[in-house]
């Protein structure tokens, strides 16, 4: 049942050229749901992967507004989470969970 918690909280990782220049300084980032907190995101990290975590930054991005055949729309908040594990640690994202 814990497992369901941790999956619930962990959405998806970030593939960005920006989110993978992170990973020379051993972080990782993952899209989170928006009630997530810190303590819960480091529990679900270290559940998931076996890894180490040594600590996490969150930020919310907010969605821009965008239009479509003159029908404005908005896209969704997005909240992300910057992971940083202990030395010689390292998640592989690319293989999924």
């Amino acid at each position: 049942m814990s497992d369901i918690k941790h999956y619930d909280i962990i959405q998806s990782p970030v593939i960005t050229e920006k989110a993978t220049m992170g990973s020379e300084y051993d972080q990782v980032t993952f899209k989170v749901a928006k009630a997530a907190s810190k303590p819960a995101i480091k529990a679900a990290v270290e559940a998931l992967f076996g890894v180490k975590v040594k600590a996490v930054n969150t930020l919310v991005t907010k969605g821009k507004v965008k239009r479509f055949r003159g029908i404005t729309g908005r896209r969704p908040d997005v909240k992300k989470a910057i992971v940083t594990l202990e030395e010689g640690q390292s998640i592989d994202v690319t293989s999924g969970v």
